[in-house]
């Protein structure tokens, strides 16, 4: 299974899915056993009736003694019995029950006739981090609602529990906010993108644009929290923000300068003003965005902002001196703060890229540590949480292999391995401020994935280590079976229709079990996606937070 459970023991015998199988559910959890019922029936083309808890053949319920995520799943040739913490328990709990039947449960229709057992097992399971996330980034490029859902059910398939969806950015505004339409009537859309290197000035010539209203934005957080996923909504400021600045230019420190989105890939010089105006605009701006996200956390990015500009700009120096800064990092801090104050007033938590600890911000926050475990210890000691995602273990767009033929060949090489090793909890943190690690979260950025396919490229099964990373208990051996659990795991992700990267070399995590002779040669699917996503420009330079 993968993730790895913390306690399997097999038994005799098997439970077997018919026509008479029922599921019932105690109230607490009906949704799960209506997302059961539809995952099962699907593919078995069984009728799956409803039962009642107390005499269903698989009976879902609420055990107050497990904790919150965690399950027990008893598998018996008469019953299946899954047990949760909460509701979420039992979802994961019910996870592991389709991991246990064969692979084409996963599909959306009926390929095979059976039999449809599931092998005589008890499980107790609970994730090590109550942050298990994975980052998208929409900005760069686009993805619609129907590829944002799929994304979320292989999060839940994964037992992840968090997508932070990076809405905004240089290159593009995704979200309505309908008291400002310009933010996406002209910051949604460019006349063109990059392609590949940042050191070649080559564009595609195409215009790319798209954004969620905000009903698109309520279907999504309401689709994720049915899988007992939370999205959490990133609004990056006050750098990253020349798609807002092309639609309001009064927002930039330039504003008879005229500004474009931006066409080209890095860091743009071109940041928000420290005016009044501009802090209630984005006030404004995270009101609608509360509105629309539930979420304890809000985001609002802080990474990589130019400073350039301020330093040039007469109502930056003048803010400087009537505040009592000392130069445009703490002027930085100051800007971060108006919104922490202003989310912590509506009951919310900041939530940020370690840059923002460079200005004094006041403790309480959330951080995003991705530049290493040494940004993730200052924030600790800073009186911030932390979730860990350094671009060395969880960036998911840097490349796969040291291969010539390797699409994307952005960043650093980070394999299967290299994120199944991700140890989120820095060496040194002391043991008692270990509790605030959060958890951690894998990126994908986009610059380079125009496309799903694109994106499954790069996420799988890189994505299904680092589940693996974030949920089972600490200090298990990262490799106890983990290569043959891939393998195995591989042809999950064919019946979900996921375009992971082909296996192409000898590892034994390449190996199918029911392939000869590994390595093969690619097939005709693999070659198609290898030829949609290469990018055959030298490598790039390693990549920042966004």
């Amino acid at each position: 299974m993968l993730p790895l459970p913390a306690d399997v023991r097999t038994g005799t015998g098997s439970f077997a899915l018919t026509g008479t199988t029922t599921i019932g559910a105690e109230p607490a959890c009906a949704g799960v056993a209506d997302w059961l019922t539809g995952a099962l029936r699907r593919p078995t083309g069984l009728p799956l009736g409803a039962g009642t808890a107390a005499d269903a053949t698989i009976r879902l319920a609420v055990d107050a003694a497990l904790p919150a995520e965690g399950y027990h799943l008893r598998v018996r040739p008469e019953r299946i019995t899954i047990t949760g913490g909460s509701p979420a328990g039992v979802f994961y709990g019910a996870q592991s029950l389709l991991q246990l039947l064969p692979p084409e449960v996963h599909r959306r229709a009926p390929v095979r006739s059976g039999p449809w057992r599931v092998p005589a097992v008890e499980i107790s399971d609970r994730p090590r981090f109550g942050w298990r996330g994975c980052m998208l980034d929409v900005a760069r490029h686009f993805m619609p609602v129907a590829g944002v859902r799929r994304l979320v059910d292989l999060l839940a398939a994964h037992k992840l529990n968090v997508l932070h969806l990076h809405l905004t950015d240089d290159q593009g505004w995704r979200v309505q906010i309908r008291r400002y339409p310009r933010l996406t009537e002209v910051g949604g859309w460019r006349p063109e993108s990059m392609v590949g290197s940042r050191q070649h000035e080559r564009f595609n010539g195409r215009p790319h644009g798209g954004y969620y209203s905000q009903d698109d934005l309520r279907e999504i957080v309401a689709y994720a929290a049915e899988r007992f996923v939370t999205v959490v909504p990133e609004i990056d400021l006050p750098g990253h923000t020349q798609a807002a600045i092309a639609a309001y230019p009064e927002l930039g420190n330039n504003p008879d300068e005229p500004v474009g989105v931006s066409t080209r890939w890095g860091v743009s010089r071109r940041v928000l003003n420290v005016s009044d105006e501009t802090v209630t605009f984005f006030r404004h701006v995270l009101d609608e965005v509360m509105e629309l996200f539930p979420s304890r956390h809000i985001g609002i990015g802080g990474d990589e902002c130019a400073k350039d500009e301020w330093r040039a700009s007469p109502v930056a120096r003048q803010r400087l001196r009537v505040l009592g800064l000392r130069d445009a990092d703490e002027l930085q801090g100051w800007f971060v703060a108006q919104f922490q104050h202003h989310l912590a007033a509506n009951g919310r938590t900041l939530f940020g890229w370690d840059e923002i600890l460079e200005g004094n911000l006041p403790p309480g926050a959330t951080i995003a540590a991705w530049r290493g475990p040494a940004l993730a210890v200052a924030a600790v000691r800073a009186g911030h949480d932390v979730v860990a995602c350094w671009d060395s273990a969880a960036y998911l767009d840097y490349r796969q292999s040291d291969h010539p033929d390797e699409p994307v060949p952005v960043g650093t090489v980070l394999t299967v391995r290299d994120i199944r090793a991700f140890e989120p909890e820095p060496a040194a943190l002391p043991a008692d401020l270990r509790h605030r690690v959060l958890g951690a979260q894998c990126n994908i950025w986009t610059e380079h994935a125009d496309h799903p396919r694109a994106v499954d490229y790069l996420a799988f099964p890189r994505l299904s280590a680092f589940a693996e990373a974030v949920w089972s208990p600490a200090g298990a051996p990262p490799w106890d079976g983990f290569d043959d659990r891939l393998a195995r795991h591989l042809l999950r992700l064919d019946a979900l229709g996921v375009e992971y990267r082909p296996p192409d070399g000898p590892l034994p995590w390449q190996r199918r079990p029911d392939a000869a002779g590994w390595p093969r040669e690619r097939t005709d699917r693999e070659t198609e996606l290898a030829a949609l996503t290469r990018n055959v420009l030298p490598p790039d330079r390693p990549r920042s937070a966004g």
